[in-house]
């Protein structure tokens, strides 16, 4: 089936929490003291045109232009047999307790509770190039016979913590499709980055399709993204998620969409740390299959208030949850689809410690089928930033 690309509204919301008067930003966990306003961005999100992303060495491309807060918009869209996949892994790890009743990293790294901001963190490496610095990989499970019909790769983390890195290589990362070498990718659009006290958070991206269609499923590798180590209150976080749509003509028809932005969640449980995405133009039947991936940074797991709900257009509402994401801690450093590990990553850790990228089955919300949905995250006591939303629902035939 031919690809269709379609336009619509996307909704958001953001009500700061007020505690004694003030709003706590972000994972900064410093007080700015000022009375939030509720806005409101009513955004047409139109698929924007494809760019090549992989640029061998050789001089830098020009800057691209950073934001302190980047509005979610509509990235991609189609209506086409075929679905959604993702790799991702996180860039950074424990290396040694820092709190005197912080569990040992080896029980932090399988699934133990534990904040970054406990740990002295350090690079992760999988590669033997001496020239990286940080190298993870992750498997991508596109599925025999399908055509990549999109991808990108997004990519960020925290510039300050024992040290500060200097922002200039926010927008460039080093990616390795299965068996082959370092390709140089550059961010294609604007950066998230967001500085303050406590943190100095950035999320870029770029197109990689021409890549991905080359590389095909496998062993996916991304290096030097910039991200700071050693230990710091806030602490230390970044990895990298890529998501592809693809078409295959044995799957059934469904409307694939990618979002993306950079947004600090206000800190604190309750209804007043509410972010809202609506998003309209679903036209999925009584029970209807669907999921959604999120990519959030400095989630914590075991700190509590966090959480994801989703509402229909029929006034049906699920609380997500799932066995590795609890309702009330659902940005919790995991990597997880339907609440299981669904790919190979090296390493394989279970708390990723400040790097959530999730997939959850949305078939509850369209048991009564769908126009719309809103996707409601509330924070949790530290507030994190979200990143990325993808969404797959059957459409009708």
């Amino acid at each position: 089936m031919i690809s269709r690309l379609l336009s619509d509204k996307v909704h958001f919301c953001f009500v700061p929490l007020i505690e004694n008067g003030d709003r706590v930003m972000g994972s900064s966990r410093r007080i700015l003291g000022t009375l939030g306003l509720l806005s409101c961005l009513a955004l047409s999100a139109n698929v924007p045109a494809a760019a090549a992303a992989a640029a061998p060495p050789g001089p830098a491309a020009p800057a691209v232009r950073e934001m302190a807060k980047v509005p979610f918009t509509q990235r991609y869209q189609a209506v086409q047999r075929g679905g959604l996949v993702r790799a991702s892994n996180s860039s950074i790890a424990c290396r040694g307790a820092e709190a005197p009743d912080a569990e040992p990293c080896a029980e932090v790294n399988r699934g133990a509770a534990g904040v970054n901001g406990d740990f002295d963190m350090f690079y992760s490496e999988v590669d033997k190039d001496p020239d990286t610095y940080n190298s993870t990989r992750a498997e991508l499970k596109v599925p025999q016979g399908a055509k990549v019909s999109y991808a990108r790769l997004y990519w960020g983390g925290n510039l300050r913590v024992g040290e500060q890195k200097p922002p200039e290589d926010n927008g460039r990362v080093l990616v390795a499709e299965p068996g082959g070498a370092y390709k140089e990718v550059l961010a294609d659009t604007v950066i998230g980055h967001r500085s303050d006290a406590g943190s100095d958070a950035y999320q870029a991206s770029a197109d990689v399709t021409p890549m991905v269609r080359k590389g095909g499923a496998g062993m996916w590798t991304v290096a030097q993204l910039n991200i700071a180590m050693g230990h710091s209150e806030v602490g230390a976080w970044g990895g990298w998620t890529l998501v592809v749509a693809y078409e295959h003509p044995q799957e059934p028809v469904r409307r694939i969409s990618v979002w993306d932005g950079f947004e600090s969640i206000a800190a604190g449980a309750g209804a007043g740390a509410v972010d809202t995405v609506e998003i309209a133009g679903l036209d999925a039947a009584a029970g209807a299959a669907g999921k959604a991936g999120v990519v959030a940074y400095d989630g914590d797991r075991g700190t509590l208030g966090d959480s994801l709900t989703v509402t229909s257009d029929s006034g049906r509402r699920v609380d997500i949850s799932d066995a590795e994401n609890p309702f009330n801690d659902v940005m919790n450093s995991t990597i997880t689809e339907f609440g299981d590990p669904s790919f190979v990553r090296q390493p394989e850790h279970m708390n990723n410690l400040g790097y959530d990228a999730d997939v959850f089955d949305l078939s509850p919300a369209l048991s009564g089928g769908a126009r719309s949905l809103s996707f409601r995250f509330t924070g949790e006591s530290q507030g994190q930033f979200l990143g990325v939303l993808f969404v797959q629902t059957d459409a009708r035939r």
